[in-house]
């Protein structure tokens, strides 16, 4: 997800060569990561009854939106990624209403991460995904599927939002509760508006302009969340063990890119010029921070090696 991101990211600022290089390393580190967790699988599947197993679940529907868009000229790239994406969303909503139903509110509430917003931020990218169908085919009743998916992705914004906040002031925000994924709560909001601003470039009448309208609204949103994230990741920072290396690091990239894109095609979409100076510096932003964690997560990979490496060859 976070470098299909920054691949769109670099190709809208008009970068191809980052783009590409991006764009080919998203696309096989999507198939390893499918062909790992093929394998692991069966030795030990995930919980699917867990509401944090679920959830985490969307980050596949996610990554094939976000590959599919960034693919979405090759059309054996784009009928193949959406109907992985349709499949997997549409399983994974049945399991998580399902999750959601069986628990009360405060046991939701005392799970609930940043990375509870991958069902909305997947059904977004699903938004995303049917407009580009509906320009493939020239059917434009899939616009309005685009749409009605569109408004779910707000709707489950908000009821994981409301989750999440609950149990930040349950706990008195404190800092250090706050984790990297938090930074999906900015995120979901972005790709929600790089969802209207594909159906609003597609639509006229009405429907476009409620869609001007909410894609405002969700970029201000996503704008007006950037200062706390900051702000609780400075003390979070400050935190002995803070700056060691986890994999959830990935969460804050992939925020990061899809601002600097949703920022960019909102620029486009209002004539706010000034927005796209923003989203070349986020953008700036965006990929340093995928080096770094990249570089970082090489690193502890090299070192987990060594690690184990001299006790498979019996050395010493």
């Amino acid at each position: 997800m976070a470098t299909g991101i920054v691949s769109i990211a670099a190709a809208d600022h008009g970068y191809p060569a980052i783009s590409g290089g991006l764009g080919v390393l998203a696309a096989a580190g999507l198939v390893v990561l499918v062909a790992l967790a093929a394998i692991r699988w069966p030795g030990k599947p995930p919980d699917i009854a867990d509401p944090d197993v679920t959830v985490r679940l969307f980050t596949f529907v996610a990554a094939c939106a976000v590959l599919d868009n960034r693919f979405t000229s090759i059309p054996g790239v784009l009928w193949t990624l959406s109907v992985l994406a349709a499949t997997a969303w549409l399983a994974l909503s049945v399991l998580l209403v399902r999750n959601f139903a069986r628990r009360r509110w405060h046991e939701l509430r005392e799970s609930a991460r940043g990375a509870w917003e991958l069902p909305s931020v997947g059904t977004s990218g699903l938004a995303i995904v049917t407009v580009a169908l509906s320009r493939h085919t020239g059917w434009h009743a899939l616009l309005l599927v685009a749409a009605v998916l569109w408004v779910l992705a707000l709707v489950v914004y908000l009821v994981m939002t409301s989750l999440i906040l609950a149990r930040a002031f349950a706990a008195r925000l404190d800092p250090g509760g706050f984790e990297p994924d938090a930074w999906i709560l900015m995120g979901a909001l972005a790709i929600a508006t790089l969802a209207g601003d594909h159906i609003l470039h597609d639509t006229t009448g009405a429907l476009a302009e409620a869609a001007r309208l909410m894609t405002v609204g969700t970029w201000v949103a996503a704008t007006a969340w950037i200062p706390p994230l900051l702000h609780f990741g400075v003390r979070h920072a400050r935190q002995p063990e803070a700056l060691r290396f986890a994999g959830v690091w990935w969460a804050m990239v992939f925020p990061l890119g899809m601002y600097s894109v949703a920022t960019d095609t909102t620029s486009a979409e209002t004539g706010w010029s000034a927005l796209s100076a923003i989203s070349h510096v986020v953008y700036w932003i965006a990929l340093g921070s995928w080096a770094i964690v990249a570089v970082a997560g090489l690193s502890r990979l090299v070192s987990q090696l060594r690690l184990h490496l001299p006790s498979r060859h019996g050395l010493k």
